[in-house]
């Protein structure tokens, strides 16, 4: 089996500089917006699939870190330091002679493959007569763009030493974007020497269809005859489509298309591609076609997978052990591969409960039910004035078996972490002792040290009697307020909420909390 073992990327994209080593079986990339996701996997794709043409109609400018640019434009311009860019993808031993050798930033004997961009040494001349204008721009029109291995060896997209397929959700309802996943499904299980005979069988049959088909039209023609095109835009690779049922890929609707499309490039014993590269593989699908995807990434074990994804439910179905972490605000990726393995297989059996906005979380409250996640935006208001947004802060219901499973990803990830729970009638062992592994500077537990005040409803109750009398009290023959309030958890929180929240007296441990979270 081929696959990447590492990445290394200078002054690609958003990346100055940037590695990471990757899974052999599966890597899933998770960050929020504008955090390098799609710039991995568009540098993977790139260097594995060695395509010069694919590079520049991207374009460098749209390649090279911007940082970099205009650190050299408003700096010395000596060509000594003009900047250039590289992508170097490390491979598994593959016994080729032509993939190993010491061409690489680790100056190691390896395996692998690298792209590098940089200025060609033929034009210093005019390069030195741009530069010398004050408002001069970057020539990226007199950089080379060169796809060697590891040996020094080139190498072009035309025979892959790995093969890869991109499927990019994104773009699905895009004509040449379903051209391109079908010619480059095509393109990775036929060999070259199938590639020219199917190409020469389909120009040979349309000669035959001129000769045959169209002869008795054009045989009452003088001037001018009927004939089929024979060129870049109308052939083999133009008018290939993969079809289901009958039906043409792009027949089908958008859920329908990204499930297709995954599916077949992962399906068993088709042994390539070896790499494949799943841009948002969520997008369109249903929750039952979202179910029925990871089942099929899970059956996958002949080829490795990335995948950048969104959902939580992908990032924690298919191990958040697997999970590489990446910040807008870092160019340090954070890998999940040391979170506890039965803290790993809780959540792949866990209710979905966003443990993805979790880990992309700098500080987060995490309270026991739906009564106290109903209330505690507007606890956290009446106490600092502010709104959970303007303080990037995430509110989340955690079953209370559960936090401890929460608290070892804050722990690995160093997320600031309030634990809002009930003292169930026992405050040093329930809140105390039961946490002392986990609590530090940056995660601590907040419950009422009264044992008599056990739970959230008896807290809000107790420090505002008057108004859950006012407002509960009406009509009560068998039933306490207090009685009501346990029994009806949810209604009550948001009755409180739509018709009494600015009278509301916060509970001191969740006025604690809020302040702690704050600071």
């Amino acid at each position: 089996m081929k696959y990447v073992t590492k990445i290394k990327l200078s002054n690609f994209r958003r990346f100055k500089n940037f590695s990471t080593e990757f899974d052999s079986k599966l890597n899933i990339l998770i960050g929020d917006n504008e955090s390098g996701k799609s710039t991995i996997l568009a540098a993977i794709n790139l260097v594995l699939g060695g395509s010069k043409s694919k590079v520049e109609a991207i374009g460098l400018e749209n390649l090279f870190n911007t940082e970099a640019i205009s650190e050299f434009l408003n700096g010395s311009r000596d060509l000594a330091t003009i900047p250039k860019f590289f992508i170097e993808i490390y491979l598994n031993e593959q016994n080729n002679s032509l993939l190993n050798g010491r061409l690489n930033s680790d100056d190691r004997e390896c395996d692998g493959l690298r792209l590098e961009c940089s200025l060609s040494p033929d034009y210093t001349r005019e390069v030195c007569e741009i530069l010398a204008q004050q408002d001069a721009v970057f020539p990226f029109e007199y950089y080379l763009i060169r796809f060697n291995t590891f040996s020094g060896e080139a190498y072009t997209g035309y025979n892959k030493f790995v093969r890869n397929l991109l499927i990019d959700n994104s773009l699905i309802s895009n004509e040449y974007a379903v051209r391109e996943y079908v010619n480059s499904m095509y393109i990775s299980i036929a060999t070259p020497v199938e590639r020219n005979r199917h190409e020469n069988e389909y120009r040979r049959h349309k000669q035959t269809y001129t000769g045959s088909v169209l002869s008795e039209i054009n045989s009452r023609l003088t001037d001018y005859t009927f004939t089929i095109r024979h060129n870049r835009k109308s052939n083999l690779d133009t008018d290939l489509t993969l079809s289901s049922n009958d039906v043409q890929i792009d027949n089908k609707g958008k859920g329908q298309q990204c499930f297709i499309k995954t599916r077949f490039a992962l399906q068993r014993n088709v042994h390539v591609p070896d790499v494949v590269l799943l841009e948002e593989p969520e997008n369109h699908l249903s929750h039952l076609n979202m179910k029925r995807l990871i089942s099929t990434i899970n059956e996958s074990d002949d080829k490795q997978l990335f995948i950048s994804t969104h959902s939580s439910m992908i990032s924690a179905r298919l191990d958040l052990r697997k999970t590489i972490l990446l910040h807008p605000s870092s160019t340090r990726p954070i890998r999940l591969n040391d979170l506890p393995e039965a803290t790993a297989k809780f959540f792949i059996k866990a209710p979905d409960h966003n443990v993805l906005d979790f880990i992309l979380s700098r500080k987060a409250i995490l309270v026991e039910g739906d009564a106290e996640y109903i209330l505690m935006e507007a606890f956290y208001h009446i106490v600092t004035g502010q709104n959970i947004h303007e303080a990037n802060l995430l509110i989340l219901s955690v079953d209370g078996t559960s936090f401890k499973r929460y608290l070892d990803i804050a722990k690995l990830l160093d997320i600031r972490t309030a634990v809002v729970r009930d003292n169930d009638g026992n405050y040093q062992a329930n809140c105390v002792d039961n946490y002392a592994e986990y609590t530090s500077p940056q995660v601590q537990i907040f419950s009422d040290p009264d044992n008599l005040r056990s739970t959230f409803e008896i807290c809000l109750y107790s420090d505002n009697t008057t108004l859950c009398d006012e407002l509960f009290g009406d009509g009560r023959r068998t039933l306490s307020v207090q009685e009501y309030m346990l029994k009806n958890k949810t209604e009550a929180a948001y009755q409180l909420l739509c018709d009494r929240v600015t009278e509301l007296s916060v509970p001191p441990h969740i006025t604690q909390a809020i302040e702690w979270i704050r600071g």
